[in-house]
């Protein structure tokens, strides 16, 4: 398909998304929006004399063939909104992008749970954040987040050990690799699920676009999953989004005392619901349940003592003492256990002498 004219008319001043689509809706194609004539553009809601005059007056050429060419080299393509793999639930805001750049595929999203939350994660936000994409992927669910540090780095590793697909959805052009460390992860998701973006090739990581992905983020997903917020956060505005687009808006409790997890607690006392399990996401999805696959307990050589212990740490990280507790074990019991546990690479220990399984 020649998407020349898709980018000749995204260039237009005065023709932004909503414009965009309906210009697209009346006339079928770009191609046709530019010989339409000066009467019948004008009968278009929303098309002023002036947004006319920016049609016939703007010299698209430039920015078409210069994104065309580059679209060639950077090996991606874009997928539009007349495409089948533009994803359905996108379609649905209030202002999609009229295509999307794309390193990847997006058929065969189906169901979708945006998972987002602090760059400056902990250890805990990243661990838990992981395991619950994890769960979701091998469920059947999409996960769909930002590809940033943080949170979103771990929604994406586990979102690759489980079955579903993973979406990363870019505040920069897709030929352009933020943060640089996910080099890596970047690629994979690639090969296995799909980077996207609005902006065009080479748009440098601006703070400005981080806002706008936010609504293409839980734009493309049934709900929004918040980790670990602070006060004043992206993720919060993603939330407000959803909510705003009629998604549904969960959050996992945090530590009181970590300034990390105020938002995602304020969410909670203004209604999010309450998350501290996989289940508590599946039963809200369309169809009540996605049916769930699980995930396998690791194929560790555990003794019944020590798959005893393992077990107390399925659910979540739990603090040496609270261990100590559960098991009826001494501090040097379950010290030599759990020694023995991460030998096997069964569990890790994190800071603050607290262990999870792995």
């Amino acid at each position: 398909m020649d998407h020349y004219h898709w980018f000749a008319l995204r260039s237009v001043p005065l023709v932004g998304n909503v414009l965009f689509r309906r210009l697209l809706e009346r006339f079928g194609s770009p191609e046709a929006v530019f010989r339409a004539s000066d009467a019948a553009l004008a009968a278009v809601k929303g098309v002023s004399a002036a947004v006319v005059t920016s049609l016939r007056d703007h010299d698209p050429r430039p920015f078409a063939e210069r994104e065309t060419a580059a679209l060639v080299r950077a090996g991606c393509r874009i997928v539009t909104l007349l495409d089948d793999e533009y994803p359905p639930l996108l379609r649905e805001i209030a202002d999609p992008p009229p295509f999307l750049y794309v390193r990847g595929s997006l058929a065969g999203i189906g169901t979708a749970v945006a998972v987002v939350g602090s760059r400056r994660a902990s250890a805990y936000g990243r661990t838990v954040t992981e395991r619950m994409a994890e769960e979701l992927s091998r469920a059947g669910v999409a996960v769909i987040s930002g590809l940033a540090r943080g949170i979103d780095t771990a929604a994406h590793n586990g979102a690759l050990k489980g079955e579903a697909k993973t979406v990363g959805v870019l505040g920069c052009g897709v030929d352009v690799v933020y943060p640089a460390e996910n080099r890596r992860l970047f690629a994979e998701m690639a090969e296995r699920g799909a980077v996207v973006s609005e902006f065009p090739l080479g748009t440098a990581p601006l703070a400005e676009n981080f806002p706008r992905r936010n609504r293409i983020i839980s734009g493309i997903s049934h709900g929004v999953l918040v980790v670990e917020a602070a006060e004043r956060s992206g993720s919060l505005v993603t939330a407000r989004i959803a909510l705003d687009q009629g998604r549904d808006v969960y959050a996992i409790p945090g530590n009181i005392t970590n300034k990390g997890s105020r938002g995602a607690n304020r969410l909670i006392r203004e209604g999010a619901k309450l998350v501290d399990g996989v289940d508590d996401i599946l039963e809200e999805l369309p169809g009540g349940r996605v049916a769930r696959r699980g995930v396998p307990m690791p194929a560790h050589d555990l003794s019944p003592a020590e798959a005893a212990v393992f077990a107390l740490l399925s659910a979540e990280p739990l603090h040496i003492d609270r261990i100590i507790a559960k098991s009826a074990l001494t501090v040097g019991e379950l010290s030599a256990m759990l020694l023995r546990l991460e030998l096997k690479g069964a569990v890790t220990q994190l800071p603050g002498k607290y262990f999870c399984s792995n």
